[in-house]
């Protein structure tokens, strides 16, 4: 690519001999084949150093700026979980800006103020205790301010949702539920 740029620059000035298997072509073949190669390298920064566009170096680097990795898998979450970590600043103390931050590092909970400084940390649509909870807690911990107690709650099986299903002890046995099973029988979220 850069040998025929070169080639198409130089070969006005009438001065080198361009021709294939002189001594200048063979120069310009040697610079374009190193100026491609340096092209290439350079794409390959510009494409890590930008948080939108990192897919493997760039991501693994600015992981390691923070306390904990992101809990997000695939490189489109984990830029995400990273512009929202780095987007935390004086004025994101918000329950709207927690929130919004926690659900950025690839996080399904949602952060609830309760008023006196307390924040319940809600996980939708999951029933008891997500997996990884332990990662996810401190990564969680990590974000919010020290100052705000934080409650961690699970969603399970309430005797009123029973009631209004209309369950009793013989459909619930007949439909083959432990204990553990029956209490995170949590009806869909409206």
């Amino acid at each position: 690519m850069y040998e025929q740029y070169l080639r198409a620059l130089l070969a006005p000035l009438g001065v080198y001999d361009l021709t294939d298997g002189s001594v200048s072509g063979a120069e310009l073949y040697a610079l374009g084949g190193a100026l491609d190669a340096a092209g290439g390298r350079l794409d390959s920064v510009e494409q890590e150093s930008l948080t939108a566009t990192a897919e493997g170096e760039g991501l693994l680097r600015r992981e390691t700026l923070f306390a904990r990795r992101p809990a997000a898998v695939t490189a489109e979450e984990r830029r995400a979980a990273i512009a929202a970590l780095l987007q935390i600043d004086g004025d994101s103390l918000t329950p709207a800006a927690i929130d919004r931050t926690i659900r950025g590092c690839g996080i399904r909970a949602r952060a609830l103020e309760m008023g006196g400084g307390k924040l319940r940390v809600v996980f939708p649509e999951v029933a008891g205790i997500p997996a990884e909870f332990e990662q996810i807690r401190q990564i969680i911990l990590d974000i919010l301010p020290c100052h705000l107690e934080v409650e961690f709650y699970f969603r399970y099986l309430t005797w009123a949702e029973c009631e209004r299903a209309g369950l009793t002890w013989a459909k619930v046995e007949a439909a083959g539920h432990t204990w553990e099973s029956f209490q995170l029988a949590v009806p869909p979220e409206n």
